[in-house]
């Protein structure tokens, strides 16, 4: 595949090399169409991995210390709880950054025009 004024169809390295460029300006006027997540998008996927880790956490810590108020015991149920719900927290970050992984690797292989050059 030859673009535009770049036809040199004896010259294997730069028909490749024009190909390239014909490839990324596609690809570059294809993204300038489509809508960007931009700053905002990637300032909430911030805050819900931090809300999906910290909720866990403190509502674990409460209900901790709610349990060693009413029934004291040998273990602290409060920092038992704390690290459950920090695991649990971090397993649903886990599970939201996959997510969102997928997502992005699904739409990179739909594109077509998106190679490895790019990365």
């Amino acid at each position: 595949m030859n673009n535009g004024p770049c036809k040199v169809p004896d010259q294997d390295t730069e028909g490749r090399f024009c190909e390239a460029v014909g490839d990324k300006e596609k690809r570059k006027i294809k993204a300038r169409g489509t809508r960007s997540d931009g700053v905002w998008f990637g300032l909430g996927m911030f805050g819900i991995v931090g809300w999906s880790v910290a909720m866990p956490t403190v509502v674990g810590v409460f209900l901790g210390i709610w349990i060693d108020r009413r029934w004291p015991g040998q273990f602290s149920w409060t920092l038992m709880l704390l690290i459950g719900g920090l695991i649990l927290g971090c397993l649903n970050a886990w599970h939201w950054v996959g997510r969102e992984r997928t997502n992005i690797e699904r739409a990179d292989a739909e594109d077509p025009q998106k190679g490895p050059a790019d990365e």
